[in-house]
């Protein structure tokens, strides 16, 4: 087995660059993991290595506006438009692969396969996010993500300090070399590597799915009437899925399993990887005649 990804290109709706990497045999079932907003997919590393080591193909996927794939020209980032680029990524992979998704790589997992493309996917993970989620979470994660976003920042280090205050539970990063695949320099000062456009644009975040929960329960309804299975993991120190909107989420869908991570919040498999991978892994091996 490869054990450095090897990144390729699809392009996507309208003609969009979408980057990738793939860990693993190329042949075998794939493991797809959607990151979330502002996220790339090299927030994945971990856990992808981990899937690929047990015989799966791992491909982690930037979305559209971020991290190596292209900028939407027209400001493009509904839900939606997430979802068709990912379904021609499917398109080169071996049939119904599994997908993994946290919070907007959830929605998109939920939209394309509960409504573009049902039955596209043998299995679907939900990680740290319900179409039923808390407003004041989804808040505070907006705010993060429109600060600086004009200004950018003077250094690494007040990138690093502004990264600390929003994940208190975390150590200040110290490698600030490592912060850079998430930053561009433009002349003097670093700029997050996402399209301004995804969080200040006419389509801007929050797309109008994500604000539609009746649209987005819709969709996960829809996964299962097609005995997909799914796992909602769910980071406990989360103020984005508090428990109550977990309960919520799973009394609606019973038949939808539940993970829930002690030590980590809304960032997951970068709070607990090992735990975030193990449940995956587990979940994998429950429904390996489905997946």
């Amino acid at each position: 087995m490869a054990t450095d990804p090897e990144p390729f290109v699809i392009r996507g709706a309208g003609g969009v660059r979408i980057v990738a990497d793939r860990l693993g045999d190329p042949g075998a079932r794939a493991v797809v993991f959607l990151h979330g907003g502002g996220q790339t997919r090299r927030s994945w590393g971990r856990a992808a290595a981990a899937v690929a080591a047990r015989g799966w193909q791992a491909v982690t996927v930037d979305l559209r506006g971020h991290g190596e794939s292209d900028w939407s020209s027209e400001g493009d980032y509904r839900v939606v438009s997430f979802a068709a680029d990912v379904e021609e990524v499917l398109r080169s992979l071996p049939p119904r692969p599994v997908l993994v998704g946290a919070s907007l790589g959830g929605f998109t997992a939920m939209l394309l396969a509960g409504e573009l493309s049902p039955g596209i996917a043998s299995a679907v993970v939900l990680v740290d996010i319900v179409p039923n989620m808390e407003q004041a979470g989804a808040d505070r994660i907006h705010a993060f993500m429109v600060d600086r976003v004009e200004s950018g920042f003077g250094s690494l280090e007040e990138v690093a300090d502004a990264i600390a205050e929003y994940n208190p539970h975390r150590p200040r990063p110290t490698d600030l070399d490592g912060l850079t695949t998430n930053l561009r320099r433009r002349g003097d000062r670093w700029y997050w590597h996402w399209d301004p456009q995804f969080i200040s644009g006419a389509a801007a975040l929050p797309p109008v799915e994500v604000t539609d929960p009746d649209r987005m329960h819709a969709a996960v309804a829809a996964i299962l009437r097609h005995g997909v299975p799914m796992l909602l993991i769910r980071g406990q120190m989360s103020d984005l899925v508090s428990q109550q909107r977990a309960d919520e989420f799973l009394t609606r869908f019973p038949q939808v399993e539940f993970t829930d991570v002690r030590g980590a919040g809304h960032m997951v498999a970068g709070d607990r990887n090992d735990v975030f991978a193990g449940a995956v892994l587990d979940f994998l091996a429950r429904h390996s005649s489905n997946a």
